[in-house]
């Protein structure tokens, strides 16, 4: 063991977050321990806090810690115009824009045959139940563009079309400020099939 056990496990825990390798972990660590003691409990006491307080809510599955969440409470939310996305993170790009004014409702992952995740691991049949309440219109299909996010929002658009709810999915394209020699085929190939008429 290179360091006490202590530090050995602090790192070995920070080493389990997402993008955190074994280096950056033992980073943070350092950092940490180089802190004053204050900064340290402060750090851990929102990490328990957070895992203690926050849940999904009842209606739209995002991170809470009221249920419903501000949202689905929202009187000035549109009910009939629901967004699906794939992570509550994908709420919080969304209402960056401060343009949507439906709700939302989050799936909590793809479907991922390679990982062995399918339609009943995710929100859907939940979203189902919204569907049946008969006040939705519209389904905005928000998945990510990946192969995953790409199968995800067919699979939605065939289970609910039937049900007469307008199906639509957000435009994926070039961004703003990209050059067209930097964009892949496939974003070129989307881009070019959601032209609209100017």
């Amino acid at each position: 063991m290179l360091y006490p056990e202590p530090i050995q496990g602090l790192v070995n825990e920070l080493a389990k977050l997402p993008g955190v390798g074994p280096k950056t972990a033992q980073r943070l660590a350092f950092h940490l321990l180089n802190r004053p003691e204050g900064e340290a409990e402060a750090l851990a006491d929102a990490i328990v806090k957070a895992r203690r307080r926050i849940r999904y809510c009842s209606v739209c599955y995002n991170f809470t810690d009221t249920d419903p969440c501000t949202i689905c409470r929202n009187p000035g939310r549109d009910p009939g115009l629901i967004m699906v996305v794939e992570q509550p993170k994908d709420v919080v790009a969304m209402e960056k824009t401060r343009e949507f004014r439906g709700r939302y409702h989050v799936l909590h992952g793809t479907i991922s045959p390679m990982e062995g995740i399918g339609p009943d691991d995710l929100k859907i049949r939940e979203l189902m139940d919204r569907l049946q309440t008969g006040t939705v219109r519209e389904l905005v299909l928000a998945t990510g563009s990946s192969l995953e996010g790409e199968a995800t929002a067919l699979y939605l658009a065939r289970l609910f079309k039937p049900l007469g709810v307008k199906v639509t999915r957000i435009a994926r394209g070039i961004p703003m400020g990209g050059d067209l020699d930097y964009t892949d085929e496939a974003t070129l190939l989307k881009a070019f099939e959601g032209r609209q008429e100017l």
